[in-house]
């Protein structure tokens, strides 16, 4: 027979299938996999598909297993908020790990340290979300208007990642201009070059930080703006604090096999971003609708089955059309060489054609 526990704070009363037992096994489970981690990347090397492929399947399988045994032990209702929760927050993922990429790249990080930096990063982001998720928890069953808060930084989110999405911008990252990397180099010397996974190292007699040092702090702000947004979504789904964290903490501990296997593909997601926005409107509007609920019954309560279909048809969609959007690309550079061909143009040669649109903008 499955147990939860009862917390009552004087302004709110609820249940989560978070007992003693259970939060002690799921943190003693992810001090284990963050140290085989450890383990795995202390002797820097550069990551094959197949090992990626191999560790992505394995992280995926297991929140699978865990959902699994919510089933089995607790029910329908935690088992759907804790696989909609961790499909949302594995989508928020694939979009951080975009950022990720452009900070590896604008770090010029080898890419046999780039297993690091993503651990470290994966670490800064599980305490910055505990803290985040027990923030949000106190406040949620202190103030019933919290709701409202969560609801309304997700859909303003929403807002800025579609109009992001519109401009058609290229996202990039300028080193130079962020304000933590300015100022670990005001505090310290920097060295010219990567020494390996140190991040200090003693030179001319003083302490000097690495480059690694810079983009895993580069990181750690990262983690807090994606926390922002990440955290109030799952509560979006469930209030259970403990389903909240073992969605986030399951997403994360994917992301560094799941950088290298999506480290192509990401960029050919061209309308994901359109996506998350409507996945966090959604979510902010429910959280609206949640808290009206609770004082005036007859506002309609979104519930989570309908969530996660709604979740999975925008990210099927998105997909799809990213995926077509991609083939016609593909057609319209293709055909401009293939009627040169056929016209028997030398190589090399400007299509007539071509010559009179002049050449195609990006907008970028």
């Amino acid at each position: 027979m499955a147990v939860t526990a009862t917390l009552m704070p004087e302004a709110a009363r609820y249940e989560t299938v978070g007992t003693p037992l259970l939060w002690a096994a799921s943190l003693v489970v992810l001090v284990v996999l963050l140290a085989l981690d450890f383990l795995i990347t202390r002797r820097p090397h550069e990551v094959r598909m197949r090992e990626a492929l191999l560790w992505s399947a394995f992280y995926v399988a297991l929140p699978l297993v865990f959902w699994l045994y919510l089933w089995w032990d607790f029910g329908t209702t935690q088992a759907v908020e804790f696989l909609t929760g961790y499909v949302v927050e594995k989508s928020l993922s694939v979009d951080n790990l975009f950022v990720f990429m452009l900070l590896l790249s604008a770090f010029a990080v080898p890419p046999r340290l780039q297993q690091r930096v993503l651990l470290y990063g994966i670490i800064g982001a599980l305490v910055l979300r505990g803290i985040f998720i027990a923030l949000g928890a106190a406040m949620l069953y202190a103030f019933d208007w919290t709701f409202l808060v969560f609801g309304a930084i997700l859909v303003a989110t929403a807002v800025k990642i579609f109009r992001d999405a519109l401009s058609g911008e290229v996202r990039e990252v300028d080193v130079s201009r962020m304000r933590s990397v300015r100022l670990l180099r005001r505090l310290m010397p920097v060295t010219d070059d990567y020494r390996g996974p140190e991040m200090t190292v003693r030179e001319g007699g003083r302490r000097a930080l690495t480059p690694l040092a810079l983009v895993v702090v580069a990181v750690f702000v990262t983690d807090v703006v994606f926390a922002v947004d990440s955290v109030p979504a799952v509560f979006g789904i469930t209030e259970d604090p403990f389903l909240v964290f073992t969605t986030n903490a399951f997403a994360l501990l994917g992301l560094r096999a799941l950088y290298f296997v999506l480290q192509g593909a990401v960029s050919k997601l061209a309308h994901l971003d359109y996506g998350l926005a409507l996945i966090l409107a959604f979510i902010g509007v429910k959280l609206a609708l949640h808290w009206a609920h609770d004082i005036w019954p007859v506002v309609p309560d979104v519930p989570t089955w309908l969530s996660m279909v709604v979740i999975v048809l925008i990210l099927g969609i998105v997909t799809m059309t990213s995926l077509w959007a991609n083939r016609l690309r593909t057609a319209e550079q293709v055909l401009p060489a293939t009627a040169e061909a056929a016209a028997g143009d030398p190589p090399g040669a400007q299509h007539p054609r071509s010559r009179r649109r002049g050449p195609r903008s990006t907008g970028r």
